[in-house]
């Protein structure tokens, strides 16, 4: 493959960056040059077969065949009123499960292409091959050993089925893994995507299951109901968890293998070792179904409910994890004078980012919210991908990415900027409550609203940062030529209400 080129030539040319070396921040310049529209954009040359709106259009082709072919198939085992009933019933937990997912990725959300590309692949093509796969695997069990078909059934559905669908829902992992890499940024991104693709394996397993007990129930009488409603309470208001929780093991794994430096073995072994938890989990849960009604309920209360809260308070702190990424790795750019100095605070809590947008919306229109939606997004990529130089696993593309999200940000700070800023003060006071007293600060009296920013000394105050900085830099002892000393940054008069700067 030829050498990626760059559309600006301000873009450094890429190199490796050597394990455990933290990348320099570029320098604030004072006049940005404006590129033409849409030039600014790091893009590899591909050869044809590698383009990528190719590979996309094949890709969601192949999708739609499969799609096509499983509805086929799910049709004739059902009949048409049962597939229609079954539709029904199984896309109910779907709306749900699909929101908690995007809640639980709101952070940095998954590009749309690949939730979408989860979803349908668990719906049609893991589907269709669980179902051809576990038809000939049950036929080979019958024809191969003597057991009975009670038997064959149970075996097939304890060690046959959990191998073969952990490891077609597993493929779109794995395919996301090696060709959108730097989208896992995180533990969350790997339960997202495990779960979308898991949320439509099931859908359409429900719709052959459910459409099988209404086929089951219309045998026995027009008006009988009882195996639809009994498989409904189980796969959809009891377990309706248990296909994303099997798969997210799996898909944590890769999360892992993905923010991990090169050259490490969990990067093979993580992967590996989820995928073989996430069949050992499913093979104990279809087991369970064999068991006592007692037994059946034990496992569910010992085993998956445990488990589903420990996965759920898993993603909730790798969430939080992820907003304190933003707050540890952005005070470099703030440094620099790329964003101000409250900035972090606000992108690093959810509570602000919805201030600052609401306050964009009210004042200035829906543009400008939704322009501070792409600035949160763009300075949320740019704290992860520094995060993955801090661990030398960045990759040879950092210089031109990170330029192109400056950039980006550049565009975009005089009207994200006050309302971020204005958000900061919101949920952080410049003075919050400390030993000396109001207006009693360690390192002197100042007006309030200057001092926690504009003070020589504030990384030894208890305002925004605290903490946050190295010493060494000082950067407000030598102002750079784009950071010349102004009068009272902070107190001038914004479009939000608060501080302009």
């Amino acid at each position: 493959m030829s050498s990626p080129s760059y559309s600006h030539s301000r873009d450094q040319q890429h190199q490796q960056l050597p394990p455990q070396q933290l990348p320099a921040v570029p320098e604030y310049p004072a006049q940005p040059p404006e590129p033409p529209a849409g030039k600014w954009h790091y893009k590899p040359r591909r050869a044809f077969w590698e383009n990528k709106t190719l590979r996309v259009v094949a890709l969601f082709t192949v999708l739609a065949l499969c799609g096509v072919i499983i509805l086929a198939l799910v049709r004739r085992q059902t009949g048409t009123e049962g597939f229609l009933v079954g539709l029904a019933l199984a896309i109910l937990p779907v709306p749900l499960l699909g929101a908690a997912f995007l809640w639980l990725d709101r952070v940095e959300p998954t590009p749309w292409r690949n939730a979408v590309f989860a979803f349908a692949w668990g719906a049609c093509a893991a589907t269709l091959v669980a179902i051809l796969a576990n038809e000939y695997a049950t036929h080979l069990l019958a024809t191969t050993f003597t057991a009975t078909p009670s038997q064959t059934d149970t075996w097939g559905a304890t060690f046959v089925a959990p191998m073969v669908e952990e490891s077609a829902k597993g493929s779109a992992i794995l395919l996301l893994f090696v060709f959108r890499r730097r989208d896992f940024t995180g533990i969350v991104d790997g339960v997202v995507i495990a779960g979308l693709t898991a949320t439509g394996f099931a859908f359409t397993e429900n719709i052959l299951y459910l459409g099988s007990a209404f086929g089951e129930d219309q045998a026995y009488g027009t008006n009988g109901v009882a195996t639809t409603a009994a498989t409904f309470f189980v796969r959809v208001v009891m377990t309706p968890f248990a296909h994303p929780l099997f798969t997210s093991v799996t898909g944590i794994g890769f999360a892992i293998a993905a923010i991990s430096p090169p050259g490490k073995a969990r990067r093979w072994l993580a992967p590996l070792g989820g995928w073989l938890l996430a069949m050992v989990l499913h093979g104990t849960w279809n087991g369970s179904a064999s068991l006592s009604p007692i037994g059946f309920l034990g496992v569910y209360a010992t085993i998956m409910i445990p488990l589903f809260g420990l996965l759920v308070w898993l993603a909730v702190w790798s969430r939080s994890h992820e907003l304190k990424t933003i707050r540890t790795q952005l005070p470099v750019y703030a440094m620099a004078g790329w964003i101000g100095l409250p900035e972090p605070v606000a992108l690093g809590s959810m509570k602000a980012r919805g201030l600052a947008r609401n306050l964009a919306r009210r004042t200035q229109g829906k543009e400008a919210a939704r322009t501070v939606r792409e600035y949160v997004s763009f300075a949320t990529s740019l704290a992860f991908l520094r995060a993955r130089a801090t661990r030398g696993a960045a990759g040879p593309d950092f210089a031109a990415r990170e330029q192109e999200l400056l950039h980006h940000l550049w565009q975009r700070k005089a009207v994200a900027q006050p309302a971020l800023t204005q958000a900061a003060f919101t949920i952080r006071p410049p003075y919050p409550p400390s030993p000396w007293g109001y207006g009693q600060q360690p390192y002197g009296q100042q007006p309030y609203g200057q001092q926690a920013y504009g003070h020589p000394h504030w990384q030894q105050g208890p305002g925004y940062g605290y903490g946050a900085f190295p010493q060494q830099h000082q950067p407000h002892q030598q102002p750079q030529p784009h950071q010349q000393p102004q009068p009272n940054p902070y107190g001038q008069p914004g479009p939000y209400g608060g501080s302009h700067r």
